[in-house]
């Protein structure tokens, strides 16, 4: 990882797994700006950030399914909340499926959160954990949660019927849960947990598909629409270029 960037990365406490991917604070350290690619992980992401040059902003971003270029600002401290798909139902009530590719500022003060909560990465962890316990009051159907289970487990290799017969619930109900929780269809959600795993082979030096891929061709076609570019190059990353936050280290 670029020696410029500063990243601290936690895993939520055990009640909140089902909610909450982790916790991850990010900074540019240098006197540049960086221009990376963001690359589609299928999460959810809550950040607050500020630099000499952005004031305070929090930032909600829903689910993505394509690249997108980016720019981390220099000295920009960024605290940031990386959200499970449960959380749209249980947090976020419907704004998320209209977010599809896209972020939506929110007013200083949602959830509580300030400028003065950029100074600490500890506390503003235990602040974010404390806010999303007491706003999870309903039960989560099993159903659901055997579902993302699934999809994490198979890396997203499974197919739709696959996972509608595996957790007993129809393949058309889940597709609209999809649609109207997250604005994509389970199979698109799928192809792009398919290709977070996909990066995590190739930046490994695998450039030949490690999933369930019809040949090389179809490999390399989706390699392309989630990143821009060839299976080779990605493996290059040539500065950092592109960015998956839920693969740094």
């Amino acid at each position: 990882m670029d020696s410029d960037l500063k990243y601290i990365f936690v895993k939520p406490d055990s009640s909140l797994y089902d909610f909450v991917d982790s916790f991850w604070l990010l900074q540019n350290q240098s006197n540049m700006d960086k221009e990376v690619v963001i690359l589609p992980d299928g999460r959810i992401d809550l950040i607050i950030s500020e630099s000499k040059t952005e004031p305070f902003h929090i930032t909600l971003l829903g689910l993505e399914t394509q690249f997108h270029q980016a720019k981390i600002i220099s000295k920009q401290r960024n605290f940031a909340i990386s959200f499970k798909p449960l959380a749209a139902e249980f947090l976020f009530s419907d704004k998320i499926a209209n977010l599809r590719d896209k972020g939506l500022n929110l007013q200083e003060g949602f959830w509580d959160f300030h400028k003065n909560d950029l100074n600490d990465f500890g506390v503003f962890q235990k602040k974010a954990s404390q806010k999303i316990q007491s706003l999870v009051t309903e039960r989560i159907d099993d159903r659901k949660r055997q579902l993302f289970e699934l999809i994490y487990d198979y890396k997203g290799e499974l197919t739709v019927q696959e996972l509608s017969e595996k957790v007993y619930w129809d393949s058309r109900q889940i597709n609209r849960y999809f649609n109207r929780r997250f604005g994509v269809s389970l199979k698109t959600y799928c192809n792009i947990i398919r290709f977070r795993f996909s990066f995590q082979n190739i930046k490994e030096g695998k450039l030949f598909p490690e999933q369930k891929f019809a040949d090389q061709s179809h490999f390399i076609k989706e390699i392309k629409k989630h990143s821009g570019v060839s299976p080779k190059e990605l493996n290059k990353n040539i500065k950092d270029r592109f960015l998956q936050f839920s693969l740094l280290k």
